[in-house]
């Protein structure tokens, strides 16, 4: 991958990870209140921390294991410029 595209990956991650902590804090408030009302409206967007704590998680994995992808890329091109 290049690394405009990691960089801008990083970033993403970064600011998805706001919005998600403020929604689950928001629904664990929600759930202490218990106000009827407000948790049938929250019912319309209970997915949305779900679906942002997966694209977290992708890619966080991608992030992590980016170190290891770069190495080996390294060691394939040292590889193939020796031969």
């Amino acid at each position: 991958m290049t690394k405009l595209f990691n960089k801008w990956l990083r970033r993403i991650h970064r600011w998805i990870a706001i919005p998600t902590a403020l929604l689950i804090f928001f629904r664990l408030i929600l759930e202490a209140v218990g106000n009827p009302a407000v948790l049938e409206l929250w019912e319309k967007w209970d997915k949305l921390p779900s679906i942002l704590m997966l694209f977290m998680a992708i890619t966080g994995s991608y992030l992590y294991l980016l170190p290891y992808i770069v190495k080996g890329q390294r060691k394939k091109r040292l590889q193939e410029s020796s031969n």
